[in-house]
């Protein structure tokens, strides 16, 4: 269970979040004055229709859920200038998005330049905003007018609402293309906006929103503005689903959050909340005993996936201040190597978040700070901060470097070990794998390789394939769990050793993509409870060691059926029960309907009413007689021409592309899942015990 913030902690987040704002003065204050003046025009929408993938990433799922995005990023804009407490997100049926908040209203007033309502300026031009003036925005993520008008542009029907100046207004427009001017149809005693939107179909295809994804990157937003009220609710379930955050904790809850199944090392974590060279700053960390690292960071509350200048700041006055503190502790001896990055990022979770006027953000989809007075400012207030809490927690101190201790001390075994393992040929130099039945062509991109369960589904693939361009490997039990092991461990273990030489690239330090031998590897476990372990402790040792390539989608999921349908001469396979049945009612559709023709050139009318009587009266019985059914569990158990028919043939078989949507969510999953805690992975199989539909006992 995660630990509570204490009353002491929470009081020095409270004084540093005053102090920042104190010492900052009026520089990341926003204007109250928020009218048509304020928001400049830059250029119309048509380049967004020709080209949207360059204004939301791509026009997948990603790019779809980032329309949603850059509505509540403008929400968020509001409420990081102080003008807004409530933001809700409602998904609608026929895939319609509704986006709410309490904040100014955005302007509706004449344009002074184009003429028109400042409300249709900025939802119909690109680039018009009010964050290109300075005024009304001190720092913002997204931009009025660049998000909202290109979602306008990416969406069949939009309509905006405003409440603004006592007045209630509405807009509604057609793929960016306003249906009448702003007209006012009301009064209001209240102030905000109100964008509701159906994504294009067009340019999208899929317009399933994905309610996990909202919910998690909402759950987010709500950790990084504190104190806002963000509510989710989907009108697409039969029973609406509803959901509320508020995190007066901000950055300190949300690293409690991270941490909630962890064993700590930390009690406290460390806090920091500033402001220099009118940036803000806000930084927090936390020790576990996990191996894996956690480094989130934000600029102007938008997720930068990819770090830039404010983690590369935080990095440095992280590993410098340890290291110092490690000499001066005389935990490190003068003979001793200093602490590496990677000794002091083992086991950490670190949110790194800063606010900034005119954020540089490389690529479109903004994945990487590029401001170097970032880097400056959170090196500068992190290592002054971290300096403080180090000397006044000597326990905390204690724990965070005996961790990094062990950790180099680990990773210099490992490295030893690995050494040895690499000077006595266990990879290098050596052939492949006896038992890798190759194939025939050297062009990775046509070449396959069946990663398969035993040598009897091995025997069975090595008949059935295809020489020219598959090969198989056939693995013998299961393999080790990596998750629990380190890498000299791993590469004594026989079956990942042949794996790792089949696959050409190698591990660690030494991965290079380029050298891989198969541009499609296959794992084909038997469709059993061990074949899932199989294939679970596969897909955590191709996510830890192999994770460039898993990203540039070369790993997949065979897909045999489990179930052979005969019916005389008739084949068919099922790959579910739902299919199973549907083939299954087609056969024996197909063959009463034969056995009524017959009857009807022997009987008179009568008699065969009589006939259909009977048989719809003994219904499951009849119809599967004459139905030959089985149920495969296991590769070995079809001969070479059925597995060459339904798992091996490009034209026929059913492949699953491994792909990681979410990194924060999959590292978790493996870790509750696959590592040496218990207690995490027993909650959670007891969470989802209900949602078992097969259980193999």
């Amino acid at each position: 269970m995660p630990k509570k913030i204490t009353k002491k902690t929470a009081e020095k987040a409270e004084e540093n979040s005053k102090k920042a704002v104190e010492s900052n003065g009026d520089e990341l204050k926003a204007s109250v004055s928020y009218s048509a003046k304020d928001i400049y025009v830059l250029e119309g929408l048509e380049p967004v229709r020709k080209r949207p993938g360059m204004y939301i990433g791509s026009t997948g799922v990603d790019g779809l859920h980032h329309l949603i995005w850059e509505v509540v990023d403008n929400s968020l804009d509001e409420a990081m200038a102080g003008f807004a407490k409530n933001i809700r997100v409602e998904l609608l049926p026929e895939n319609k998005v509704v986006v709410t908040d309490d904040g100014r209203g955005i302007p509706v007033d004449i344009h002074p330049q184009t003429k028109k309502s400042a409300l249709e300026t900025a939802l119909c031009t690109l680039h018009a905003g009010g964050k290109f003036g300075g005024e009304s925005y001190k720092v913002s993520g997204g931009l009025h007018g660049v998000g909202v008008s290109v979602v306008n542009a990416l969406s069949t029907w939009m309509k905006a609402e405003v409440n603004k100046d006592g007045g209630e207004y509405i807009q509604e427009y057609k793929t960016g293309i306003p249906q009448y001017k702003v007209k006012k149809i009301g009064v209001s005693k209240t102030t905000g906006t109100k964008i509701i939107f159906q994504p294009d179909k067009s340019v999208f295809g899929d317009v399933e929103f994905n309610k996990k994804t909202i919910v998690d990157h909402l759950r987010q937003q709500a950790f990084l503005t504190k104190g806002v009220k963000i509510e989710i609710i989907d009108w697409r379930e039969e029973v609406p689903y509803y959901y509320s955050f508020c995190f007066e904790g901000g950055l300190l809850a949300f690293i409690n959050y991270l941490n909630r199944f962890n064993q700590r090392v930390q009690d406290e974590p460390f806090y920091v909340h500033k402001t220099s060279e009118h940036i803000d700053v806000e930084a927090t960390f936390l020790y576990s005993q996990d191996i894996e690292t956690q480094e989130l960071s934000f600029a102007n509350n938008i997720y930068t996936p990819d770090g830039g200048m404010h983690l590369t700041g935080f990095r440095s006055a992280l590993t410098r201040s340890l290291n110092d503190y490690a000499r001066s502790g005389n935990y490190l001896k003068s003979s001793d190597d200093n602490l590496i990055g990677d000794d002091i990022r083992e086991g950490l979770s670190a949110i790194v978040s800063v606010k900034l006027r005119e954020p540089q953000f490389e690529g479109q989809t903004k994945a990487r700070l590029g401001n170097p007075p970032a880097r400056t400012a959170v090196e500068t207030i992190v290592a002054e901060a971290l300096r403080e809490f180090l000397e006044k927690n000597s326990s905390e101190a204690r724990a965070v470097i005996e961790r990094c201790l062990l950790t180099a001390k680990a990773r210099k075994a490992a490295k030893a070990a690995k050494e040895t393992v690499l000077r006595k040929g266990i990879l290098d130099g050596m052939t492949l794998p006896g038992k890798l039945a190759d194939c025939s062509s050297k062009d990775a991109e046509e070449s396959e390789l069946f990663i398969v369960e035993g040598d009897s589904a091995g025997g069975s693939a090595k008949s059935a394939r295809d020489r020219r361009f598959q090969a198989i490997l056939p693995l013998r039990g299961k393999i080790l769990n990596v998750e629990k092991s380190r890498i000299d461990k791993m590469l004594l273990n026989k079956e990942i050793r042949s794996l790792v030489m089949a696959i050409g690239t190698a591990i660690g330090d030494e991965f290079d993509l380029s050298k891989l031998r198969y541009y499609k590897i296959i794992i084909a476990t038997d469709a059993d409870v061990d074949g899932a372990h199989i294939r679970t402790l596969l897909l955590t040792l191709f996510y830890r060691y192999f994770n460039e390539m898993v990203a540039n989608g070369h790993l997949y999921i065979a897909q045999p059926p489990l179930y052979r349908l005969q019916s005389g001469k008739e084949i068919k396979y099922a790959y579910n029960d739902a299919e199973k049945e549907r083939i299954l009612k087609e056969m024996t559709d197909a063959k009463f309907a034969r056995k009524k023709l017959k009857e009807k050139d022997k009987e008179e009318t009568e008699e065969v009413k009589e006939v259909e009587t009977a048989i719809e009266g003994d219904a499951v019985s009849e119809k599967r007689s004459g139905i030959v059914i089985q149920r495969y569990k296991g590769l070995g158990e079809m001969n070479p021409e059925q597995l060459w028919e339904t798992t091996m043939n490009t034209e026929r078989r059913v492949l699953k592309q491994v792909m990681v949507e979410d990194a924060q969510e999959a590292e978790r999953l493996f870790d509750i899942l696959m590592g040496e805690v218990v207690e995490p992975r027993k909650h959670f199989i007891q969470s989802h015990a209900t949602m078992v539909k097969n259980l193999d006992i």
